[in-house]
């Protein structure tokens, strides 16, 4: 759905164009509970394919699993974020491509107030993040590439909402899986969800297995005690 706006703070006769496409549900109830216990670096035993590299998280530790409802902002614009919030539903994941733009801050403290109020699982942000202390206190769940106090504005240019959008060089679509954690985000399309969360269940059994069979687990026991 193509959605046009006239701004009347605009140049008379200027079309101002969002392009806001519906919710895609494409994760199934099953396979969120499945990757709840699934670390990404798990999955890294097996592809190459879906790792967003180069993001980091606000804090640790930190966990999210959730559908996709994807976002495209032209650099300093960052109106369609309000578009994407006003459909997202409880244990979605934003994720905003900002057009190549690493020095901007499209998310911020109020942003997160409105993800929360709507349940959002986290924001997965190819751009940078503002407010850190609210959000750290708050315990919303965000990776970015970093930090900035320059921010973006809302100046009703355009935008997108779920559409395909690229971060860190990785396609991401509306309804994808995500599941992230202190190691990093990774991202995978519902077809192949359950077979990779099937295997990573299966390999960090047979670790914690592994663990207890060689005496590790007496490791983390000692150093608690010590401290």
């Amino acid at each position: 759905m193509l959605v046009a706006f006239l701004d009347s703070s605009k140049r008379k006769g200027e079309l101002i164009l969002f392009t806001v496409k519906p919710r895609v549900q494409g994760v199934t109830k099953e396979v969120l509970d499945l990757y709840e216990t699934v670390s990404p670096s798990t999955i890294g035993h097996f592809t190459d394919f879906g790792f967003l590299n180069g993001l980091t998280p606000l804090f640790r530790p930190i966990h999210l699993v959730g559908n996709a409802v994807t976002v495209r902002i032209p650099h300093m614009d960052a109106t369609a974020i309000r578009h994407a919030l006003d459909l997202v539903e409880p244990g979605d994941v934003l994720v905003i491509d900002m057009s190549g733009d690493e020095k901007r801050a499209c998310w911020g403290e109020f942003m997160t107030y409105a993800a929360m109020t709507k349940k959002v699982a986290g924001a997965i942000i190819a751009g940078c993040v503002t407010d850190v202390r609210p959000i750290m206190e708050l315990g919303f769940p965000v990776f970015s590439l970093g930090v900035s106090a320059l921010t973006t504005r809302s100046l009703g240019i355009e935008g997108e909402v779920n559409t395909t959008v690229s971060i860190c060089g990785v396609a991401v679509h509306p309804g994808d899986l995500i599941v992230a954690d202190d190691d990093g985000v990774f991202v995978v399309g519902p077809e192949k969800a359950k077979e990779y969360g099937e295997r990573a269940l299966e390999k960090q059994q047979k670790e914690v297995q592994m663990r207890t069979e060689r005496g590790y687990d007496n490791l983390f026991t000692s150093r608690t005690a010590r401290t």
